[in-house]
């Protein structure tokens, strides 16, 4: 399933990343690689989706939840 379909509340596992490269290399930066755990904190309606991922909240809009796979 993709992160934009994520649950509040829910913990997912990083899948994969199927974003332009320049993009991808930047998330991996901040730590969200393959395998990382990553806890759903806000999915709002607008499609923007907030995440904790390694103690550090970040905010991801629509497009780039869409191309990121987890479990």
């Amino acid at each position: 399933m993709n992160l934009s379909e994520g649950k509040i509340g829910s913990r997912y596992s990083i899948e994969n990343i199927s974003l332009p490269v320049k993009l991808e290399k930047r998330l991996q930066a901040i730590g969200m690689t393959i395998g990382t755990k990553i806890l759903v904190l806000n999915n709002k309606i607008s499609g923007s989706i907030i995440i904790k991922v390694r103690g550090t909240r970040f905010a991801l809009g629509i497009n780039i939840s869409k191309k990121i796979r987890v479990r």
